[in-house]
């Protein structure tokens, strides 16, 4: 499972390298790069968990894909953070993404809306990694709907991770695995 996961992130690294700095990913591109990175990450440890615990069968692809979806989840909210206000993004630097090239959902969501002087804005910002104008950005970000697009998709893949919970018997690790996932859409760190 492990060397499985190693490879698959690997995979989502060189994917992701390919998209840097281009404003023309489309959204399943994104969540492509994002199953193969942390999603593979989360997906490789809940089915650790399953095993660990001589769980297989249906409670262990349950977990996985749990582990799955809510490593997507996790991974839309961390690119959403990443444009938030200052004081809400507690541990996390405003524009660090947009710094490294990375074109993350709130930005291709936002790229389908803008005008001519916006996209040449978010173009040049992606192109170059350049974070000089973030509150310009945000301001976008905000009045296109993006940040409430971001989220809402967020709390989709949350929700599809707790679906997969109702496969396994009831317990207390439910519970908790059930707040993991709101937290990982509703956290401000």
């Amino acid at each position: 499972v492990l060397a499985n996961a190693s490879a698959v992130i690997s995979e989502g690294e060189v994917m992701q390298l390919e998209t840097l700095n281009n404003i023309e990913i489309p959204e399943e591109k994104y969540l492509e790069v994002v199953a193969a990175k942390t999603a593979a990450l989360f997906s490789a440890a809940s089915r650790i968990g399953a095993i660990i615990s001589d769980k297989g069968g249906v409670e262990g692809d349950a977990l996985e894909s749990f582990g799955r979806n809510l490593g997507i989840a996790f991974q839309i909210s961390d690119d959403l953070l990443d444009y938030g206000p200052p004081s809400l993004a507690l541990g996390k630097n405003i524009g660090d993404d947009l710094a490294e090239g990375k074109c993350t959902l709130p930005l291709i969501h936002a790229l389908r809306s803008v005008n001519d002087g916006e996209k040449r804005l978010l173009r040049s910002a992606i192109e170059n990694g350049n974070r000089e104008k973030i509150q310009e950005i945000q301001m976008i970000i905000e009045h296109t709907g993006s940040a409430a697009y971001t989220s809402r998709r967020a709390q989709e893949f949350a929700i599809a991770a707790k679906s997969q919970l109702k496969k396994l018997p009831e317990s207390i690790y439910l519970a908790s695995l059930r707040e993991l996932a709101d937290f990982s859409v509703s956290r401000i760190h």
